[in-house]
């Protein structure tokens, strides 16, 4: 009998010891900045890239950002995404936020899905661009207009990049979310002990 209250007693402590916030690696903490700083000047180049891109053609005018309203989301995205990602960097440094994992977990992964609808949106008008859609009668631009082409195409790999930094960087805060919690099959084997 007192064996088996033994048992119980030291699968309750250490349960409970489970289920204390863990302290995070400091080298998942180190990858986690280097991401989060790795954003800012990917975004502000994207922004800087499609924002000043222009290309005037006698035959056909002018082309810039404002012809094209899918490249405002990008840049909006990319503005979100660089203010964000410079405020968690510095958040994720002081203690009594770092602790709190949840407050980076969400924004996370809401930019994740922002940065994706972004780098689709972005996508189509790149391919429109080079290919165009005779169906719909939109021929393609980039023999008209190639420097504003091949800009806009560097502008959506730098895009591209910060995108797959938020989706590393949703999967940590995913972890440091969820790894103080047990998992669903070892709280059935406690409660069945």
């Amino acid at each position: 009998m007192r064996d088996n209250n033994n048992t119980r007693e030291g699968e309750r402590s250490s349960s409970s010891l489970k289920q204390q916030p863990q302290q995070v690696p400091m080298s998942l903490k180190l990858i986690d900045s280097c991401l989060r700083l790795s954003v800012v000047p990917l975004s502000v180049a994207t922004i800087w890239l499609t924002v000043t891109n222009h290309e005037s053609n006698p035959d056909y005018g002018s082309l810039d950002y404002n012809s094209i309203m899918g490249l405002k989301y990008m840049v909006g995205a990319s503005a979100i995404s660089a203010i964000y990602a410079l405020f968690s960097t510095v958040f994720s440094w002081v203690s009594c936020l770092a602790s709190k994992a949840w407050l980076f977990f969400v924004p996370d992964q809401v930019l994740a899905y922002v940065m994706t609808t972004s780098v689709a949106g972005a996508t189509e008008i790149v391919y429109l661009l080079n290919k165009g859609d005779k169906i719909v009668a939109w021929s393609e631009m980039c023999s008209s207009y190639p420097h504003y082409c091949s800009k806009l195409t560097i502008a959506l790999g730098l895009h591209v990049f910060v995108l797959l930094f938020f989706l590393f960087l949703s999967v940590i805060s995913a972890y440091r979310a969820f790894s103080p919690f047990d998992l669903p099959c070892d709280s059935q084997t406690n409660i069945d002990a």
